[in-house]
């Protein structure tokens, strides 16, 4: 299984490689750059979280609205990757009403192979200014007290938003979202 995991300047880049390392997978941190002809070999992508802003520094997103367009496996956009993901497909992201930091409690409402064997109700970790506020086409699985869309996910592709970030030691189930998500890039 390879893997790409795709560089938005964030702080836990490297813990998402590392925890997709430590479930078996290949793989390798690359700039939100890098050519779709560069993930030809690759069995599915992460879109790490980052430092940017979808309103001011949209710019510092190198190319992911294409790999959303032309990457035919799944992909899993985390913090600002989900944001910009919502705005790709219709939807809007914008300034949270109250900003998270650290622990919140998050439901599942929507069943989905992404939370398979998940409680309903799990403790995750947020840093973010900014969320999705609308999902457009996307479809909503989880929120939060704060946050109406704590996970979305595409209607006919395996590509998923998260506004969590489950690569964080303290967010419960983690490393299973992220062996789910490695399991639909066996299918």
């Amino acid at each position: 299984m390879r893997v790409f995991v795709v560089d938005n300047g964030g702080q836990w880049t490297h813990r998402e490689w590392r925890v997709l390392r430590d479930l078996g997978a290949n793989v390798e941190i690359v700039p939100n750059n890098s050519p779709i002809r560069s993930f030809s070999s690759v069995d599915a992508v992460v879109l790490s979280g980052g430092a940017p802003s979808i309103f001011y520094e949209k710019d510092k997103l190198g190319l992911q609205d294409r790999y959303f367009d032309e990457l035919d496996m799944p992909i899993l956009a985390i913090c600002v990757g989900a944001q910009l993901m919502a705005e790709h497909f219709s939807g809007k992201a914008g300034p949270a009403k109250v900003p998270e930091y650290g622990k919140t409690e998050m439901e599942i409402h929507t069943n989905d192979e992404i939370f398979e064997g998940i409680p309903d109700r799990i403790i995750v970790w947020e840093s973010h200014n900014d969320e999705i506020k609308d999902p457009g086409i996307l479809i909503p699985l989880a929120k939060s007290r704060n946050c109406k869309y704590q996970a979305v996910k595409h209607p006919n592709k395996p590509i998923y938003g998260v506004q969590f970030h489950p690569e964080v030691k303290h967010t419960e189930f983690g490393e299973k979202i992220f062996q789910n998500f490695l399991d639909l890039a066996k299918k």
